[in-house]
C-alpha cells in the first residue's frame, strides 16, 4: 500500500460490548477477564483494533455511558489492573485498543455534577448547563423547560433541579447531565483524562456524539427553541448537532492531546445527523480533528420519519445511493467508516437479510458489500458469526432504557396499542444487538455459569462460535477471508469506486479499480433467484477473488444467474483487456 495512507486504511476494527461479550465470574454480566478468555477468538479472525464500549465506572442507567469516573473501571467488569492485562494480551497480538470516549456528557453522580448540583455559587456549576424556567410558566411544570429541546430517550431535555431551582440540559437520560463544553475549565478536564489513558497504553477513542459537545448559544449565553415537527419537543439533533465551536473545540483536542504521537492512533466520531459535507470538515487531514466519522443516514431508511422503531422495507436503491453519495464526498478528501451492526442497531442480518432459510448467505453477502467499500470496515460482536435479533416476545425481556421509555411514552398518549408496541421493539430496539455472545450450544451460549443480564437469544443452540470455528463454509470463516482480503489487496483498501445499476432493486454491484486492476463485486441481496446480463459487468475472463459459494458463476460473458443472496468478487486486469 502506498506510504501516502495512513495505517487504519488496511485496518479492520472489532466492537466489543463488555457487558455481553464473555463473562468469567458468573454473575451474569461479561467482564474484563470473560474478555481476556476470548482473545484468541479476535486474533484468530485476525482484526486490527479492538474498540471497546465504555468499561468505566458507571451507575448503568444508560448501560455505562453514563459515567461517574473516567479513570476508573467499573466492578461489574473487573479493575485497571485486569484493563491493563488485557490491552498487554491485545498487543502481544499486535491488535490495538480504542476505548469509548463519552464526553458530552457525565452521570450525574460524577463529582463534576454533585458539586455543580450543591449550590448555584458552586466553582463547578458553569461545568453544566443550567438556566432558569422559561418566564411565565410554574418553575418545574411542563412548558417551564428553558427551551423545548426533546431528550433522545424521549421527554424534554431539561430537569428542574428543586434544591437550586434551575433546570439541567440532558439531550440523553436525565441521568446524564451535559458538560458545558464553552467552559475551558471543562475542557482541560477532559483533555488531561484523554492523556492519563494515551500514557496507559490505549491507542485511540471512539467519540460518543462528539458533534453535540458545541450548543448553539447566543451572545447572551441563551439556547434557541428547535423547530417542532409534531408534539410538544424538538429534535434534539436539530437544536445541538454541530455547534459553531464543534470544530475549534476538536482542534484545540488534537493540539492538546494528540500532537505529537497521531500517526499511531485512531480517532473515530460518532456525528448523529452529520452530512457529507461535515464529514469532508471532520475528516479533512490538514483540519487535524477526526480519522473517521460514522454517519447514521443508511440505517435510517427502512424507518418512518427517522422513528427508529417504526419499519418500512429497505428499497435497496436508498442504500446504494447513500452509500455511494458517502463514497463520493469522501473520495479525494476525508475517510469512510463502514458499519453495519453496533450497540445502538439491529442486527443485520435480520435487518437488512434473511434471517431464516438464507441467513449465511445474506450474513456473507452484506459483508462483502460493506467490507468491499471504501473505507475502513467495523465488526460488531458476534456479526462475524451471523448473529440474528433477539426475538423478544414480552416486555420484560428488554432492558434498554431507550426502549422502555418509547414503550412508556407511547402508552401515556395511547398511540400504539401492546401489540404494535411489542413489534415496534422487535424492530428497533437496542437489545436486539445486545443479547450475549453465543460461544456454543451448552447453557446461556458459553457465556456465563449464572443467569444473564439479558436473555440469551435461544437460536444458540444453532449459532455459535465452536460450530462455525468447525465449519469452513461458516459466516465466520468468510469473515476471516474478508479481512484478509483488506489486508493483502490495496484496491480494496484505496481502490476507487463506481456503482453500477443503480436503480437495480435487488442486485448491488459496484467496480473498484486502481493501477489497472479492477476488482467487480456482484451480490444477489434478495431471496429470490435472479438473472442479469453480465456484459455490463465486463467480467470475462475474470478470475473469482472472493465468493459466498463454493461454485461462484466463473466470469460470464452472457447471463449472469445468481442464486438467492449469492455474492461474487471479481478481478480483472484492466490494463491487459
Amino acid at each position: 500500500m502506498s506510504a501516502e495512507y495512513a495505517w487504519w486504511t488496511s485496518a479492520v476494527v472489532y466492537q466489543i460490548y463488555p457487558r455481553s461479550f464473555q463473562d468469567s465470574d458468573g454473575d451474569g454480566i461479561g467482564d474484563l477477564r470473560g474478555i481476556l478468555r476470548r482473545v484468541d477468538h479476535l486474533d484468530e479472525l485476525g482484526v486490527d483494533v479492538v474498540w471497546f464500549s465504555p468499561l468505566y465506572r458507571s451507575p448503568q442507567d444508560d448501560n455505562g455511558y453514563d459515567i461517574s469516573d473516567y479513570q476508573d473501571v467499573d466492578p461489574l467488569f473487573g479493575t485497571l489492573d485486569d484493563l491493563d492485562e488485557v490491552i498487554g494480551a491485545l498487543h502481544e497480538r499486535g491488535i490495538k485498543v480504542v476505548m469509548d470516549l463519552v464526553v458530552n456528557h457525565t452521570s450525574d453522580e460524577h463529582p463534576w455534577f454533585i458539586e455543580s448540583r450543591s449550590t448555584r455559587d458552586s466553582p463547578k456549576r458553569d461545568w453544566y448547563w443550567w438556566r432558569d424556567p422559561r418566564d411565565g410558566f410554574e418553575p418545574g411544570t411542563r412548558g417551564s423547560e428553558p427551551t423545548n429541546w426533546g431528550s433522545f430517550f424521549s421527554g424534554p431535555a431539561w430537569e428542574w433541579d428543586e434544591q437550586t431551582g434551575q433546570h439541567y440540559l440532558h439531550l440523553f437520560s436525565r441521568k446524564q447531565p451535559d458538560l458545558n463544553w464553552e467552559n475551558p475549565e471543562v475542557r482541560e478536564a477532559v483533555y488531561a483524562m484523554m492523556r492519563w489513558w494515551l500514557d496507559r497504553g490505549v491507542d485511540g477513542f471512539r467519540m460518543d456524539v462528539i458533534n453535540l459537545i458545541s450548543k448553539d448559544v447566543g451572545p447572551d449565553g441563551a439556547l434557541s427553541d428547535a423547530p417542532v415537527a409534531s408534539g410538544l419537543y424538538g429534535d434534539a439533533t436539530a437544536a445541538s448537532a454541530n455547534g459553531p465551536r464543534l470544530h475549534e473545540f476538536l482542534q484545540e483536542m488534537h493540539r492538546e492531546v494528540f500532537a505529537g504521537r497521531r500517526e499511531s492512533l485512531l480517532l473515530v466520531g460518532e456525528t448523529p445527523g452529520a452530512t457529507v459535507e461535515d464529514a469532508q470538515l471532520f475528516t479533512d487531514p490538514a483540519r487535524a480533528e477526526l480519522d473517521m466519522v460514522f454517519t447514521f443516514e443508511h440505517m435510517g431508511l427502512d424507518t418512518v420519519d427517522g422513528d427508529r422503531f417504526q419499519h418500512r422495507p429497505l428499497d435497496l436503491r436508498d442504500l446504494k445511493a447513500t452509500l455511494t453519495r458517502w463514497q463520493a464526498g469522501l473520495a479525494e478528501t476525508g475517510w469512510n467508516s463502514l458499519y453495519w451492526d453496533n450497540h445502538d442497531q439491529p442486527r443485520v442480518v435480520s435487518r437488512f437479510g434473511d434471517d431464516g432459510e438464507h441467513r449465511v448467505a445474506s450474513a456473507t453477502a452484506l459483508a462483502t458489500v460493506l467490507h468491499l467499500h471504501r473505507g475502513t470496515p467495523y465488526i460488531y460482536q458476534g456479526e462475524e458469526l451471523g448473529m440474528t435479533d433477539a426475538g423478544f416476545t414480552s416486555f420484560d425481556q428488554y432492558r434498554d432504557i431507550e426502549s422502555l421509555r418509547y414503550v412508556e411514552e407511547k402508552r401515556a398518549i395511547g398511540e400504539f396499542d401492546d401489540e404494535q408496541l411489542l413489534r415496534a421493539l422487535a424492530f428497533g430496539s437496542r437489545d436486539n444487538a445486545r443479547t450475549p455472545v453465543q460461544w456454543d450450544a451448552s447453557a446461556h451460549a458459553g457465556f456465563t455459569t449464572g443467569e444473564p443480564w439479558i436473555q440469551v437469544n435461544p437460536n444458540h443452540d444453532r449459532i455459535n462460535a465452536e460450530d462455525a470455528r468447525a465449519d469452513p463454509a461458516s459466516v465466520f470463516h468468510y469473515y476471516r477471508r474478508l479481512i484478509a482480503l483488506r489486508h493483502d489487496d490495496p484496491v480494496v483498501q484505496t481502490g476507487a469506486f463506481t456503482l453500477v445499476w443503480p436503480e437495480d432493486t435487488e442486485v448491488y454491484a459496484f467496480h473498484r479499480a486502481q493501477d489497472g486492476i479492477r476488482l467487480t463485486l456482484v451480490a444477489n441481496c434478495s431471496s429470490d433467484t435472479v438473472e442479469r446480463d453480465a456484459a455490463e459487468l465486463r467480467v470475462e475472463g475474470a478470475s473469482v477473488v472472493i465468493a459466498n459459494h463454493d461454485d461462484p458463476p466463473q466470469a460470464p460473458s452472457g447471463r449472469l444467474r445468481l442464486r438467492p443472496w449469492e455474492c461474487v468478487v471479481y478481478r480483472v486486469e484492466e490494463s491487459a483487456a
